[in-house]
């Protein structure tokens, strides 16, 4: 069975959402097959690579609310993050364009590393001083830090076109699905979920997916 992530690593909900997801999965008993891959999706397209803020700025011009209500949104979600045992920084991180981080993580599913990059890439952007934006040599060491290698990573950071079909492929499939934000979660193309739900909601819909899945195998092999 196949479960499919929509996100984006400027998107602390989905930082949140994807442990919330891999507890109910470690908890599932058919767990070994299923298959998760992971889709792209910006929540800021178009955004140009040196155009970096903090994330209050972007906050405060985006949502329209106060730099305070910003602030107590960045605790609410830190407190989040730590209830899955993630750290997330409330102060000082910032906000750019995810694109080229994206185009690595298709090179990286080339490989087998998606997981792997997705995962450092949410931490160094949600829990680690050095920015993540604008910097080609941070990503790289990022990608070489899943297993990838540096050179592939450099030729594919140095080529806007390198996997940007793939990238946009994802997109316009979430739209397609009815996705208008992320975390979205499709399993086996039969439900879908939205949002960084609780784990418990993540393992009702697995099962759910699962019973569909298999009910028009039953019978069919010994």
């Amino acid at each position: 069975m196949r479960v499919e992530i929509w996100s984006d690593i400027a998107c602390p909900w989905c930082y949140v959402g994807k442990a919330r997801f891999e507890r109910a999965l470690a908890d599932f008993p058919h767990r070994d097959r299923v298959e998760v891959v992971h889709r792209s999706f910006e929540l800021d397209p178009g955004r140009a690579k040196d155009d970096v803020q903090p994330v209050l700025t972007m906050l405060t011009k985006k949502y329209g609310m106060s730099e305070a209500q910003a602030q107590a949104g960045e605790e609410n979600l830190a407190a989040q993050a730590a209830a899955e045992g993630l750290a997330y920084r409330t102060r000082g991180r910032d906000h750019g364009s995810t694109f080229d981080m994206h185009r690595l993580l298709h090179l990286a599913e080339e490989h087998g590393r998606q997981g792997e990059l997705l995962q450092i890439l949410y931490t160094a952007n949600f829990a680690e001083e050095r920015s993540v934006y604008a910097d080609d040599e941070r990503l790289v060491e990022l990608a070489v830090a899943a297993g990838l290698d540096a050179d592939d990573a450099r030729r594919v950071l140095a080529d806007p076109d390198a996997y940007a079909d793939a990238v946009r492929a994802d997109e316009r499939e979430a739209a397609q699905l009815g996705a208008t934000g992320v975390p979205f979660f499709v399993l086996d193309r039969r439900y879908g979920v939205s949002g960084a739900q609780p784990a418990e909601v993540f393992a009702q819909a697995l099962a759910q997916a699962w019973d569909e899945h298999e009910k028009p195998q039953a019978g069919a092999h010994s």
